[in-house]
């Protein structure tokens, strides 16, 4: 086979393109990471924070030269220099706050997951839906530009028939037993903060699944601290999925086709690269050359959300609200499997 190249990955330049003024809700550590990605890397405005605690939201604005502090939420959605709101609560909180940004007539990016059950995820899209706003979850890696080489490949079919994907993110939580990452009223456990990157990978690889399989083990005050979750295509393809919070695991992920396969390098839900073997003499390799690292890489979320809005998008094309949902509805069964019986909601 002779040697080919691979494609150019077809993501904008995070400094280009239409400009929308932000607001934030719930102003904790991964609403400062958003925010400085945006104003280190983007054109984006960030205008307004809204806290439960005024001085809270002063706190977070001064330093960034955000223009409005708000001590509650209801104020900041009813600004009327806001046009669209990034809920960084925890999980908890998504619904509620999602749906008073909606209610407020403005477009809203929600941190994953968007809730903590598929039905209240469903709330939160035909509220988006019946206003006529624009409502996405925050899967950032859905958005870089190492996702769209594969999306390529996978569209012109280079890789061949989907057969086998695998993905893992586990880390050696530190966190006190204590916390919310161990408490099930607020939504704790792995599969949630960390187990949805695999899920989605997969689901984004391979397609919905007809069938989901969870092994794992439960903390003692009942979270999801370890699983393995085996997902099976329509056609039969399998993903091999693992998360948790008690080891560092690899963060790789791959996927094997009929005619090539993609080894994406860790961490693969952030700015990395990739290597394709299959497509020639010798494996081929692309690595992001932005310079960015880590969770500044949700700036290609941010700037993919403003354009969509600026075309008159009500949802993202390459991450539907019913993907959301439905990739919602397998942690929740993978979570039932596991025994996992209390779920925090706010909605």
């Amino acid at each position: 086979m002779a040697d080919r190249a691979l494609p150019a990955p077809r993501t904008p330049d995070p400094r280009d393109g239409p400009i929308l003024r932000w607001g934030v809700l719930a102003p904790g550590q991964i609403a400062r990471d958003f925010v400085d990605a945006l104003l280190a890397h983007t054109g984006q405005r960030v205008v307004a924070v809204g806290s439960r605690s005024l001085e809270r939201a002063r706190a977070f604005a001064e330093p960034r030269d955000i223009e409005r502090a708000y001590g509650s939420y209801e104020e900041l959605v009813a600004d009327p220099g806001v046009e669209v709101v990034y809920v960084a609560s925890p999980h908890t909180e998504h619904a509620s706050m999602a749906l008073l940004a909606i209610a407020a007539g403005k477009h809203v990016l929600v941190e994953k997951p968007m809730a903590v059950t598929a039905a209240e995820a469903q709330t939160i899209v035909d509220a988006s839906r019946a206003a006529g706003v624009f409502a996405m979850e925050a899967m950032w890696t859905r958005y870089l530009p190492q996702t769209d080489v594969i999306r390529q490949l996978l569209e012109g079919g280079a890789l061949g028939r989907v057969r086998v994907v695998t993905a893992d993110f586990g880390s050696a939580s530190t966190a006190d037993r204590a916390s919310r990452i161990f408490d099930p009223r607020l939504a704790g456990g792995a599969l949630l903060d960390l187990g949805i990157y695999p899920v989605s990978w997969a689901v984004f690889a391979m397609g919905l699944p007809v069938s989901v399989h969870a092994t794992g083990q439960l903390s003692a005050s009942g979270v999801d601290e370890q699983s393995a979750m085996v997902l099976t295509g329509q056609d039969g393809a399998q993903s091999l999925l693992s998360t948790g919070l008690l080891a560092r695991t690899p963060s790789t992920a791959t996927l094997a086709g009929t005619r090539a396969s993609v080894e994406v390098h860790s961490p693969f839900w952030a700015p990395s690269g990739l290597d394709v073997h299959g497509l020639g003499s010798t494996p081929l390799s692309w690595r992001d050359p932005s310079g960015l690292v880590g969770r500044e890489g949700m700036v290609h979320e941010a700037v993919a959300l403003a354009r969509y809005v600026s075309e008159g998008r009500d949802e993202s094309p390459l991450h539907s609200l019913d993907d959301t949902v439905a990739i919602m509805a397998i942690l929740d069964e993978a979570r039932r499997q596991l025994g996992y019986t209390a779920i925090g909601s706010s909605a």
